[in-house]
């Protein structure tokens, strides 16, 4: 199989505050909106994708329909102080303190309506014990 894009898709009961979400605090833009679905795209990358979609909308099977739980939508961004302090100024929770991590990250976590949690991550090189879990290609410098 040859993958040509991969997103994850939130389910939600409301889409259009959970778009507006991610657009507003995330840079995100949408390149498709409907009252059921949105594709969003980052304004950065376009590489980074997201979509939110109607939880109980006919294309979910029926057992499956409702809401996301148990996500943690990872974020790696260039200034993770800046966006830290954006996030805080907005008035959105911090639900982890910024910290730098042995394992090579300095990241906090807020959470989006839906209750998905979101790490806003800057890698950074890990201690020594964690470095030699790593990948040489993978370390952050």
């Amino acid at each position: 199989m040859k993958t040509t894009s991969y997103y994850p898709v939130l389910m939600t009961r409301d889409v259009a505050a959970t778009a507006a979400f991610y657009i507003t605090h995330f840079r995100f833009e949408a390149l498709f909106a409907s009252d059921w679905y949105v594709h969003l795209q980052s304004r950065d990358d376009a590489r980074v994708a997201l979509a939110v979609l109607d939880g109980q909308h006919s294309t979910i099977p029926a057992d499956r329909r409702g809401g996301v739980s148990g996500l943690l939508l990872n974020f790696e961004v260039e200034d993770v102080d800046q966006v830290y302090g954006d996030i805080r100024a907005a008035g959105l929770p911090i639900l982890k303190e910024i910290c730098d991590e042995d394992f090579g990250q300095r990241h906090f976590i807020t959470v989006d309506p839906n209750g998905v949690l979101i790490d806003i991550i800057r890698p950074i090189p890990p201690s020594a014990a964690f470095a030699a879990h790593y990948d040489a290609s993978a370390l952050p410098t």
